[in-house]
């Protein structure tokens, strides 16, 4: 494996509701790209199901290929030098080792945590899918009729409550920094 400074990096994110991390990885997707030096791609959630996972629903089966498949793509970007910022809802641990086991041949996997309670995730639902789920209409949804396995083994956890995006995309940064994955501190693996 190249240097830390020079190989691939994967961080996958896991969040319990889209749009609590959907600005924390569009701020931190500025900051990675103003820092330079290696080209980053942001693997958003919505987008990759969208575009590459139409076909699936949402059942565990289901949920595991596609987090299966973002693993991959971030594993091929990984393996060219380049940074994967992977936004998922990935709620289940043994699919999140598996995929982790899928990258860190190549290059780093960073796991961050993005802490956002159930209640917080209501507070925040623009878009009314919690309340169809509390009613009923929609079937498993992660956090209420689905479970969310909550990592035991992230190496930056980020409480959304208690952070701007800006905030905690900079201390995602400093770990990656003091892990020599990005800037001037930067070594070797």
């Amino acid at each position: 494996m190249p240097p830390r400074h020079e190989a691939g990096e994967a961080r996958e994110d896991h969040i319990l509701d889209a749009d609590s991390g959907s600005a924390t990885f569009g701020a931190l997707m500025v900051k990675l790209l103003e820092m330079g030096g290696r080209p980053v791609t942001l693997l958003d959630g919505d987008l990759v199901r969208k575009e590459l996972s139409s076909e699936l629903g949402f059942s565990k089966e289901h949920r595991d290929i596609n987090i299966r498949r973002i693993g991959w793509v971030a594993s091929e970007i990984t393996k060219n030098g380049g940074i994967a910022l992977c936004a998922p809802i990935a709620p289940y641990d043994a699919t999140r080792k598996d995929v982790r086991a899928l990258i860190e041949p190549n290059g780093g996997f960073v796991l961050v945590h993005v802490a956002t309670s159930l209640e917080l995730c209501e507070e925040r639902d623009r878009k009314g899918l919690y309340a169809k789920a509390r009613a009923g209409i929609l079937k498993e949804f992660t956090g209420i009729s689905d479970p969310y396995e909550e990592p035991q083994d992230a190496e930056v956890v980020i409480n959304t409550a208690d952070l701007t995006p800006e905030e905690a995309a900079q201390e995602i940064i400093l770990h990656l920094e003091r892990e020599g994955f990005i800037g001037a501190n930067a070594v070797p693996a």
